[in-house]
């Protein structure tokens, strides 16, 4: 009895854990793009990219100090022979026997050293200065990839509206394609319809069936991909309906050309890469110059039985210079021109690339106005002539195949009508992306 009970129980358990594992989850549009900005790998990988360039620059900038290092050593020496030149004693008496050699077993050195760099030809500086570019660069590469992964869940929401429509309509078409079967099959035991009619029925009926199996795998496959951008948990069930959309969408201001060229992060990103190669170059040049440098030390030795020396201080002015960058410098500055002029050329090329985008986008979203406008009265006249195909099949005025027809008119209407109403919303949404202003239209910061 009590492991009836028990098992009772568990199945119990198991409805409410289903139950919740089907349970859907109805995000606004705004809310999804914020938790994939927040939660995306794209994201923690733009946001460690940006910290990598940071740490580089304070690196760079960390150069402008002086270099201090600290040595010792204690050796042990074995048997070394040490002669004093500084004995006098050969001098005053060339037949005086020289000193014995001391007995020298070890040698302590200590040694502190201090480097200022005073001048390196602007290499310090003018690296600093491509360091703070390579780093803003990579600030607005983040803001870009923060677009492009609002983008995707714009798509992924227009893509599942799609197909949950297209999954709903199925549905009712299947109903009623299973109810004229009946129908059908009750109608030709009695002779009134002839069997080839209840044939076509049927096959309708297994068309209908495919086209919904086909849905709810694309809805899965869509549902799968958004749960997994948005980090949320296995099983998750995302609900997605018009209210998801803001109310005021297609009231937002669309950027002009000369504004989107300001605003676009991916052309900004590429400008401060331009002006990095730009003081490559002059990093480059600065191999023609020595190298200035103001230097102090502190040493101290001690060699057993011989000498001691402390409070050895030294200062003063070190000056360096590569000869082989005579040869090697031209070399190494027509690199970085060519890298600079290549880096240019990629800029003009994404600034066309760029204004085609918009015309496109702008193109696109008109094209899908007058599309929803067709598909929406579509919808009216497929209902009235659905409608009238049926009165009249009705009254023995048309046949089987008409009636077929015009009901798969019917739902094909109402399936196209819902793909345009999302597609206005998608197209809408990649003109204010390709405009340089996507996050800013759910009032999120791009930095």
């Amino acid at each position: 009895m009590k492991v009836r009970h028990l098992l009772l129980f568990a199945v119990f358990l198991i409805g409410i854990s289903s139950a919740n594992a089907q349970q859907k989850t109805n995000l606004t549009l705004k809310d999804a793009v914020n938790m994939a900005l927040t939660n995306s790998n794209q994201t923690g990988l733009a946001t460690a990219r940006v910290a990598t360039k940071n740490y580089e620059l304070q690196t760079v900038k960390d150069n402008r100090y002086p270099d201090m290092k600290i040595s010792g050593q204690y050796l042990r020496l074995t048997n070394a022979n040490v002669k004093l030149k500084s004995s006098g004693t050969t001098e005053t008496d060339p037949n005086a026997e020289p000193a014995a050699s001391p007995k020298v077993n070890s040698l302590a050195i200590g040694q502190a050293n201090v480097s200022m760099p005073l001048f390196s030809g602007f290499k310090l500086k003018n690296s600093i200065v491509a360091s703070e570019n390579l780093y803003k660069a990579e600030v607005a590469n983040a803001a870009y990839t923060n677009e492009e992964i609002a983008m995707h869940v714009i798509e992924y929401y227009a893509d599942m509206y799609k197909a949950q429509k297209s999954v709903e309509l199925l549905k009712e078409s299947l109903k009623s394609s299973q109810q004229r079967v009946t129908d059908f099959t009750a109608l030709e035991k009695n002779g009134i319809i002839a069997r080839n009619d209840l044939l076509k029925s049927e096959l309708q009926l297994s068309k209908v069936q495919l086209s919904l199996d086909e849905a709810e795998k694309n809805l899965r496959i869509i549902n799968y991909n958004l749960v997994t951008l948005l980090k949320m948990p296995v099983g998750s069930q995302i609900e997605v309906n018009p209210d998801n959309i803001e109310s005021d969408l297609f009231s937002k201001k669309v950027n002009s050309e000369a504004e989107a060229l300001q605003n676009r992060k991916d052309l900004e990103a590429i400008k401060y890469q331009s002006l990095a190669s730009d003081a490559s170059i002059k990093v480059a040049k600065s191999g023609y110059y020595p190298a200035l440098s103001l230097t102090g030390g502190y040493a101290a030795i001690y060699l057993q039985n011989v000498v001691t020396v402390t409070n050895a201080v030294n200062f003063g002015i070190g000056v360096s210079y590569n000869l082989s960058s005579i040869f090697k410098t031209g070399k190494e500055v027509k690199a970085a021109k060519s890298r600079a002029d290549e880096v240019k050329m990629q800029q003009q090329i994404m600034t066309d690339n760029i204004k085609s985008e918009i015309v496109a986008a702008q193109e696109n979203y008109d094209l899908s106005i007058k599309q929803n406008k067709v598909y929406t009265e579509a919808v009216t006249q497929a209902d009235e002539n659905y409608r009238i195909v049926k009165d009249k099949y009705d009254n023995g005025l048309s046949d089987t195949n008409d009636l077929l027809e015009a009901d798969v008119e019917d739902l094909s209407a109402k399936i196209n009508v819902a793909y345009a109403k999302a597609n206005m919303v998608l197209k809408f949404y990649e003109l204010l992306e390709a405009t340089g202003n996507l996050t800013q239209s759910f009032n999120l910061s791009n930095k």
